[in-house]
Formats: C-alpha cells, structure tokens, sequence
C-alpha cells in the first residue's frame, strides 16, 4: 500500500516540476528581449519630444509706437500685417507729434517713435542716444475743400495765408472768401517743417485753427469749404496701383491718381482729371507747379519734401529689430509706397 502511493507521488512530481520558465516567474526575475528595451526607448524619447513642442508656444509680445501722425496709416498697415505673420506679436498705436516721440523714446516710455524730423546740427546729450532708422520720404500736401477752386499756390503765396497778410481767396485766384487757416499743435514734426520751410522765420496768423492730429485737419477742411491746411501725402493721395489709366477711377481737380505700369517695369505715371470723386471732400493744391506724386517726390521737384523715420533709444535687438526688418523687406515697403516714397 506504501509502495503504490509513494509510486504516485513521484508520478505527479514529475508532472508538476517546474520548467525554466516558471523557475523564473517564481524567483520574480523576467527576461526582455533586447528589441523589446530598444522600443520602449524609442516611445519614451517619442513622447518627451511631442510633449516639449506642446509647451514651447512664443510668449505674447506687445510693441509701443509713438509720435508723428504723419505715418498713422502706414503704421496702422504695417503693423496689422506684422501681426498676422506673428500672431503672439501686437502694437499699441499712439501720437502726439514727433518731438514728443522722441521724448518718449528716450526715457522708455514707447519702444519706438515715429517721427519726421531732419537729424539736428547740435543734438542734445537725448538726441545723441536716439537711433533714426529712414523707411519713407513724405510730401507735405497742402490742402482745400474740394469745392474751392483755387488753381494752385507759390510758397510765396502760402506764407502771405499763413501770416495773415493775404485774407481773401480771391487775391490768389480763386473764389471770394476768407481764409481760415488751420495749423498742428507744437512739437508737430509737419509743423516744424512748415514753419522753416515756408513761413522761414515769419509767425503764423495768431487766427489759425490748431488741430492735434493730421486726421483733425483733414476732417476739419472737409466741412470748412474756406479752410486750408498741411498734412502728410499719406492721407489724400488716392493711389490705384496696378490698373490703367483708362480704368482708373476719376479724380477731383488736383487729387493724384498714380497709376502703375504693367509689372514688367517700376516706372510710374501720374495722372490728374476733373471729375470729382464721389464723397471726396478735401483735395491737394499744387505747391510751385507740383503735386506731393511719387515720381515728384523721386525727383525732389516738390518743394515740401521731409523725411520719415523709426527712432529708438540705441540699436534695436530682438522683437523690434525684426519689426524694423520687416519695415524695410520688400513687404514692408511696398506698404510704406502706398501712402509715401519708401527708401529700398
């Protein structure tokens, strides 16, 4: 009886005895195939790359401008074009006439400023630590109603307005009327120009209106058939780029409709009608034989040429010098062509 069930017992052991494997799973020690570990490598550097690019977004970027509301609208386009390139990058758009800019710049108030000053003979300690980066040249346009019918100005004319020796409209061609001049408040880069260029040491007529910005003198002359004023190119020249000029939208007298040739060539020509513009309300007056055209401004046969400049408070770095870059690209200066002469 003994001996059968000791029989048993060793039949069983052998069905039961552990193989190579199982002696593994009992000691807790599991053997990987190398390809296994090489994959389980791969996923995990797989997941840390996904996960690194998921973080890596650019951080927001807001850029402060300040300063000549001559370059409002092409700023308003540069930096609105800017922006969708990089959306992270955004601007805050302000004015207060180059002077102050300048200022503004200098003691970091603003990142950059806008302005259309000529570089002083004798800078000031300030001025010696501004950078001014040239992307335009701008032609001041003297402006009237579109229904005066004053032919056009000598600079000789303009400062007899100006000082008030000339009152009537009828003494330089036109309509009888009086006058009503309309100026930039100090520390205006256009004023400043004005008043060396044309007026070149006379005052101006204590009755003229002043006005903060160019957009107020050029809303204020559309509802003052007698006004006059100055403001840059930039806000009456009506530019049709790319169309004939059999096609081309008719002007008022003396507002310019520069036309581009096919794009074979860069030349431009310039053509001036008599059919008024529907709603057009203020229009340029030629200032000795000259109408503030790109191909007069090329030429410098306009008389009221300055420049426009970005200023900064030493060399730009980082997110402004590419905003500047782009300013200067072929992008950015065929934005500053539609409203001035850009300089590439």
């Amino acid at each position: 009886m003994n001996t059968e069930i000791r029989a048993r017992t060793r039949s069983l052991q052998g069905i039961i005895r552990p193989t190579p494997s199982r002696k593994l799973e009992a000691s807790g020690k599991v053997k990987i195939a190398p390809w296994l570990s090489l994959l389980f490598l791969i996923s995990i550097l797989l997941l840390t790359s996904c996960t690194s690019t998921a973080v890596a977004t650019p951080r927001p970027v807001l850029i402060t401008i300040g300063g000549a509301t001559a370059l409002q609208p092409a700023l308003q386009e540069l930096t609105a074009e800017y922006t969708r390139r990089h959306p992270n990058v955004l601007f805050t758009l302000g004015g207060g006439g180059s002077s102050l800019g300048e200022e503004m710049v200098y003691s970091r108030r603003i990142d950059l400023a806008a302005s259309s000053l000529f570089p002083p003979s004798e800078p000031t300690v300030a001025q010696r630590a501004l950078v001014r980066i040239p992307i335009g040249v701008d032609g001041l346009a003297i402006i009237v109603h579109s229904s005066n019918t004053v032919a056009g100005l000598t600079e000789e004319q303009l400062r007899g307005l100006y000082s008030g020796e000339i009152l009537d409209w009828a003494e330089v061609g036109a309509e009888a009327g009086e006058v009503l001049l309309v100026s930039r408040e100090d520390g205006s880069g256009s004023r400043i120009f004005f008043e060396n260029e044309v007026m070149q040491g006379e005052p101006v007529s204590l009755t003229a209106v002043v006005m903060p910005t160019s957009r107020d003198v050029v809303d204020y002359i559309a509802k003052t058939p007698q006004a006059i004023g100055y403001v840059s190119r930039g806000y009456v020249m009506a530019q049709n780029l790319g169309r004939s000029a059999a096609t081309s939208t008719p002007t008022a007298p003396n507002v310019i409709t520069e036309i581009a040739t096919p794009p074979m060539t860069s030349t431009l020509t310039t053509t001036v009608t008599a059919t008024p513009v529907p709603g057009l309300r203020v229009r340029a007056v030629p200032v000795d034989g000259e109408l503030p055209t790109l191909t007069a401004l090329r030429t410098r046969s306009y008389p009221l040429i300055q420049p426009l400049y970005l200023v900064s408070r030493g060399q730009t770095w980082g997110n402004l010098r590419q905003f500047v870059d782009f300013v200067l690209s072929p992008a950015g200066q065929s934005i500053i062509r539609r409203y001035h002469l850009p300089v590439r």
